[in-house]
């Protein structure tokens, strides 16, 4: 007996040590980018993704973290951004987690300057820029997580081939309203503007939830009523209070835009809200003259 013992121990001396799988722990910065991370790593084994922000932050323009976020951050091993200015906290990430690999998706995407000079970050609104920050997304993991390259590269691939199909979709449906007038609530659409061929009039609220001061609704109005303009274009995620006020002065009719900053938990959340625009500005266009 005590020579079966001997031999057991032997046997388990021999046999190579199975190190247990380290997980892979994705952190995002907001809502456009956990969804784009979702589908990267989609059945990706041992990779777990979260997103630090409440999911209904919507854009992060100062944006404070909260302990809670950086509870989040702190159990991370990558931190995907937005980048272009989007995220002001990320300095005191990086200062606070050494540790912490941060990568900016808009790095590559040449950047529209807002009226005030500063760079406009809404890159994610263009599906042909959302389309390179996914290829971003997926190189990185692919570097980080080695072992697990050809499934990053396959979710990638998979994601950027719907991307495009939604946006030549798009493009063709929305290709008669070439030129046509566009007025916003936010500086969150040049780049979706540009890609469309769209012009954007004017932008009444320039910072999200911020109220237009008397003169800037009175100069919107103006504008829209000497440009015969007929519609407007607010955020579901902001109050339409001006839009509104803007709509009975003018007797504009109000329509919603997306920036796909809040929605479902789901991966096929960002064609489902650029569907739902692409109707939005097809049935506001036939209304106009």
């Amino acid at each position: 007996m005590i020579g079966l013992k001997r031999l057991l121990l032997g046997l388990m001396v021999l046999l190579p040590v199975v190190a247990e799988a380290k997980e892979v722990r994705i952190a995002t910065s907001f809502y456009p980018v956990y969804i784009m991370a979702l589908n990267v790593a989609k059945d990706v084994p041992g990779v777990r993704v979260a997103n630090v922000t409440p999911m209904a932050a919507g854009c992060l323009h100062d944006y404070s973290l909260t302990a809670a976020d950086m509870r989040r951050l702190a159990a991370a091993d990558i931190f995907f951004t937005n980048g272009a200015g989007m995220e002001s906290f990320i300095e005191t990430v990086a200062r606070q987690f050494t540790g912490l690999r941060i990568v900016p998706l808009s790095a590559g995407i040449p950047l529209i300057r807002n009226a005030d000079g500063t760079d406009n970050p809404h890159v994610w609104v263009s599906i042909g820029n959302a389309v390179t920050q996914v290829r971003n997304l997926g190189d990185a993991m692919a570097r980080f997580d080695p072992g697990n390259a050809e499934n990053y590269a396959r979710n990638t691939e998979g994601y950027i081939r719907k991307l495009q199909a939604l946006a030549e979709q798009m493009h063709v449906q929305l290709a008669p309203y070439a030129g046509r007038k566009i007025v916003t609530f936010h500086e969150a659409f040049p780049y979706f503007a540009r890609e469309f061929d769209l012009y954007i009039a004017a932008v009444v609220e320039r910072d999200p939830g911020s109220a237009p001061s008397a003169k800037d609704l009175a100069a919107t109005i103006a504008l829209i009523k000497g440009a015969g303009l007929k519609v407007l274009f607010a955020e579901p995620q902001y109050s339409a209070y001006a839009a509104e006020t803007i709509a009975r002065q003018t007797g504009a009719k109000v329509f919603s835009l997306d920036p796909v900053v809040t929605g479902p938990d789901s991966l096929d959340a960002y064609e489902t809200i650029m569907r739902g625009n692409l109707l939005s500005i097809i049935n506001a266009f036939e209304r106009e003259p």
